[in-house]
């Protein structure tokens, strides 16, 4: 049993992760689903742009991504020294810092799924509510988002699963600090580094797979069930 359960350590790695991943997810939704929003209806000059920006932490090394989040939003960063003076937060080095770097890392995926959902909605039955006299933000808020909730819903879900697994851009960013910043893929690797430690590393790995599959599944199972009501309607 000893090796099966947790110790105080890695429950904590635990609960600090599913901290990160949920701060990460909730705080980017409104954002994502903006741009996804943007990206999906908008037309302006730069669309190309944003859409690679949004996608950028995909193919960057998550070193890279880090590395640059340190540069922003460290002490003596451009937006990290602004915050840090006027309004008191501190990034770099702090768990917050760490729902930053999963929030960036996880943004792409989130954005992705929300944008393919609202380029289903059959436009028709936007403009049928808007010739009831409904405004713009109200055909919104009464068709558009109950439409494109299974795809809002499978976005936050691989968001926060690529929040929980997050690691290369996490650990530069905010280090490596047992209780501040030490996620779960941060203790694997702690483990995986000293003599004695696969017994927490492979407890840990079960964890963080059967996280990751349980949101990949739920995630499908949401997708398909949106096909579903999207071919019936």
């Amino acid at each position: 049993m000893d090796w099966v359960a947790l110790t105080p350590e890695e429950w904590t790695a635990v609960r600090l992760s599913l901290k990160v991943a949920s701060l990460a997810t909730a705080a980017s939704l409104p954002f994502g689903i903006l741009v996804a929003l943007a990206l999906a209806r908008g037309r302006f000059w730069g669309k190309t742009i944003l859409n690679g920006v949004v996608h950028l932490p995909l193919v960057l090394p998550p070193v890279v991504t880090g590395f640059l989040l340190l540069v922003l939003f460290g002490r003596n960063g451009p937006i990290g020294s602004f915050l840090a003076e006027h309004l008191g937060i501190v990034f770099a080095f702090r768990w917050t810092g760490a729902a930053l770097a999963s929030a960036v890392m996880g943004f792409p995926l989130m954005v992705r799924a929300i944008r393919l959902s609202i380029e289903a909605v059959d436009r028709r039955l936007e403009a049928a509510a808007g010739t009831l006299g409904a405004s713009p933000v109200w055909v919104f808020v009464t068709v558009t988002l109950p439409l494109i909730l299974p795809g809002i819903i499978s976005g936050m879900i691989l968001a926060f699963a690529k929040a929980m697994g997050e690691f290369g851009a996490t650990i530069t960013f905010v280090s490596n600090i047992p209780g501040e910043t030490q996620t779960l893929p941060a203790l694997i690797y702690t483990f995986t580094q000293v003599p004695g430690g696969d017994a927490g590393a492979y407890r840990l790995t079960l964890v963080s797979v059967a996280v990751s599959m349980a949101a990949l599944i739920a995630s499908e199972w949401l997708a398909q069930r949106a096909s579903r009501r999207i071919e019936v309607e």
